[in-house]
């Protein structure tokens, strides 16, 4: 089994925001798996789904973005997954708004939800799909920023972008991390 794990602040009044593309990205990969109704937990909301023959449970922590590491760590332990079997998907202001990123590890990089994950795991091994939501504009709160919504050229590319998250999703499922890399970057 894998854990795909998307990145986001609960609540209405952060829907459609910067911050919760990893939500979006989800919620995809929900619909095209035909996952039941969300249940709550490991501080989150799951839903199992079959992603082109494999078992996965999908999590939306609800623990806020900063802290999202603790539901992961709970999901992680209790199914004994290695740390490989882990996607997170996050948004990155550092990446242009129509540009995803696949990697096996490596720094948070200034991701603050996964900068708690991986702190939370005690490794920088977990696989990551950042989804560019950048940049921020000069002299703007990059924390007040990803909690603003997209304009309208903005939500065009992030939407496409979304799509193609939700593809290399599937593809670090079926293939593997190396095979979605190569196809994604």
């Amino acid at each position: 089994m894998k854990l795909v794990v998307g990145l986001g602040n609960p609540g209405r009044s952060y829907e459609g925001s910067r911050h919760n593309v990893g939500f979006e990205v989800l919620d995809i990969l929900a619909e095209r798996a035909g996952s039941p109704p969300r249940r709550q937990r490991f501080q989150g909301d799951t839903a199992p789904a079959t992603v082109r023959g494999s078992q996965v449970l999908l999590l939306w922590p609800l623990t806020w973005m900063n802290l999202s590491g603790s539901a992961v760590l709970a999901a992680r332990d209790f199914y004994k997954l290695d740390d490989s079997d882990i996607l997170v998907i996050c948004d990155d202001f550092n990446l242009p708004a129509d540009v995803i990123r696949l990697r096996k590890g490596g720094s948070a990089g200034g991701q603050n939800g996964l900068a708690n994950v991986l702190l939370r795991l005690g490794t920088q091994t977990v696989p990551r799909l950042r989804v560019g939501i950048g940049p921020v504009p000069r002299g703007r709160d990059p924390a007040d920023w990803v909690l603003g919504r997209f304009t309208a050229a903005e939500r065009t590319q992030v939407d496409a972008a979304v799509q193609r998250a939700a593809e290399a999703a599937e593809d670090w499922v079926a293939l593997g991390i190396d095979a979605a890399m190569n196809r994604h970057n």
